[in-house]
């Protein structure tokens, strides 16, 4: 049986570029990126409701937050058990308990790969995303143990706060985790993917790299949505690569909600060198 590889991250962090970049690695020709809709093939997501009405038949409107903590550990075991080796998984989970049960099965587990991001940015695009104002995005931002609700498509996540999120799978060092800087993936690509496949011990040459890395840029992927849609773009969107670009906040944040964020989560933002000066 294999072992989980998480792809984690709080919202709008660049997961998705990850999933994108390990999509054209492992299933891409080279010649033309991977279809958007291929992004599963590649890295799996956790939260799926249909994984988790093998446990339970019963309508997922009855399940409780203990009925889906419960579950959670035997679902990532059946998520390990689809390959013999490393299985990359999306989540957005925090590294938390939830009702006496782990969010995160350890006993499958064979690392991670955290993505963090300004949450100055995040909450730009987050409120994009969700359809909501960047005041209320920066609320639920400071939050701790906020839990997404479940629904037909995704059981809920216990995401917590930006800070709980971040410091649940940073603060401890470990040779099993691989921190990645979305503002360091967008300075530098290819030291930054190419420093994530030798995290993974990923058997391809520096050019494969590249090409999977050129594949996955920005406006590639921009492109694809606008031919080809994207199932993970929400109903508030006109598109889900809007930006992909640092420092957007200050062209949109005021200076009172650039204080709320950072007041809310500046010893995380230390750690990370996102205090802008004056704060």
């Amino acid at each position: 049986m294999g072992k989980i590889l998480w792809l984690a991250s709080y919202p709008k962090s660049g997961n998705t570029w990850v999933r994108l970049f390990l999509a054209n690695l492992f299933k891409g020709d080279g010649s033309a990126p991977v279809a958007l809709d291929r992004i599963g093939e590649a890295t799996l997501a956790e939260p799926g409701t249909a994984g988790f009405a093998l446990l339970d038949q019963r309508p997922w409107q009855e399940w409780s937050i203990e009925d889906i903590a419960r579950m959670r550990p035997q679902v990532q075991e059946r998520i390990a058990a689809t390959g013999e080796g490393v299985v990359p998984v999306k989540t957005h989970s925090a590294f938390v308990m939830v009702r006496g049960t782990p969010s995160i099965n350890m006993g499958v587990t064979a690392g991670a790969v955290y993505v963090v991001r300004n949450p100055l940015d995040i909450a730009v695009s987050y409120a994009h995303h969700q359809g909501l104002t960047i005041d209320e995005i920066i609320a639920i931002m400071a939050r701790d143990m906020f839990t997404t609700p479940t629904n037909a498509t995704n059981v809920y996540e216990v995401m917590g706060s930006w800070s709980q999120h971040v410091a649940s799978w940073t603060a401890s060092a470990s040779p099993m985790m691989h921190v990645m800087r979305y503002e360091d993936m967008l300075g530098d690509p290819h030291a930054a993917f190419g420093d994530l496949a030798r995290f993974m011990r990923v058997e391809a040459d520096d050019a494969t790299v590249a090409n999977a890395v050129a594949m996955s840029a920005f406006d590639k992927v921009a492109d694809q949505e606008a031919k080809e849609g994207f199932q993970e773009r929400t109903p508030a969107q006109d598109r889900f690569f809007r930006a992909g670009k640092a420092d957007q906040w200050r062209d949109v944040l005021t200076d009172q909600q650039v204080s709320d964020v950072v007041g809310a989560h500046r010893e995380q933002m230390a750690r990370f060198g996102y205090i802008p000066d004056g704060f």
